[in-house]
């Protein structure tokens, strides 16, 4: 596959898996959006090897993602490789000198997902986290441009963790369906549930399992708090996306609190009236502006 079309398959896994994060990329500079969908289809392509819905035990799946990680590193090494994400990839890597060490790190927490279940404790689930979306935000960070880039590189791993813990809160129930569970051990313990409880418990409503999210919830917050300095830090070019994004993601918390703290229900999103709102007025954020944490 070119490198044209490779661009333009990472851009169409972009829009149909990350509809979010692809409208806040809809306000970058047109030059560095494949680059965004770049990143996001190496990351979507290894999910969806991690997560195939063709039954395939997770020994042969780990195969697989082992041989696509293998691929990744020939096209390090310079060999052609005959991959429909990879030359996007590899170009954007080259193009911006990104750090080798974040590819390896997120394909060793992909990895992790098919033998690790659980996390006992939310210093556990932070490890994984540091390779699945600490990592992202630092991949990024190159891309979007900084007036002070060693400064903005903690809040924009904080800005990954942010995010993912808002997918896993919002996702408890499909993640329950695959065997899974990112909200830590620890915390079901501190409100009295079990894991085998949770689906029971979470349908039932109220209770427990209200006050384990709203906690989680409380968490997430922090985390963009954390972030929120970074953004004014970005290329003026790529404050609006990254605005965007955050204030995005944010309201999914938002969502989740207005329902209740009820996740097992209905999938919290935000309405199209407030996505379009928030985009417009991130455009029209004056460059260097705080950010105002969810």
């Amino acid at each position: 596959m070119g490198l044209s079309e490779s661009y333009e398959l990472c851009r169409r896994l972009h829009r149909r898996h990350g509809r979010t994060y692809y409208l806040a990329t809809r306000l970058l500079p047109a030059w560095k959006r494949r680059h965004v969908h770049a990143l996001y289809g190496f990351a979507r392509y290894a999910d969806e090897i991690v997560d195939a819905m063709d039954g395939a035990p997770a020994r042969d799946r780990a195969a697989r993602l082992r041989a696509w990680g293998d691929r990744f590193l020939a096209g390090l090494a310079g060999v052609r490789v005959d991959d429909p994400i990879l030359p996007a990839v590899l170009h954007t890597l080259e193009v911006f000198q990104l750090d080798r060490a974040d590819f390896a790190a997120f394909l060793r927490s992909m990895a992790m997902d098919l033998t690790v279940a659980a996390y006992p404790t939310y210093g556990d689930l932070l490890e994984y986290m540091e390779g699945s979306a600490a990592v992202i935000g630092t991949m990024m960070l190159p891309i979007l441009g900084s007036t002070e880039p060693a400064a903005a590189r903690e809040p924009a791993r904080q800005l990954g963790f942010a995010f993912q813990l808002t997918n896993f809160i919002r996702d408890v129930a499909e993640d329950l369906d695959r065997g899974r569970i990112y909200l830590p051990l620890a915390d079901l313990a501190r409100f009295g549930l079990h894991p085998a409880d949770l689906r029971v418990a979470g349908r039932a409503g109220g209770g427990p399992v209200h006050d384990l999210i709203a906690f989680e919830v409380a968490r997430a917050r922090e985390h963009y708090r954390r972030a929120a300095p970074g953004i004014p830090l970005l290329a003026p070019g790529s404050q609006p996306c990254i605005r965007a994004a955050y204030q995005l993601y944010g309201g999914i918390l938002d969502e989740i609190e207005a329902g209740g703290y009820d996740v097992f229900s209905r999938r919290a999103a935000v309405p199209n009236r407030r996505r379009f709102a928030v985009a417009a007025g991130s455009l029209l954020a004056r460059p260097g502006s705080p950010v105002r944490a969810p």
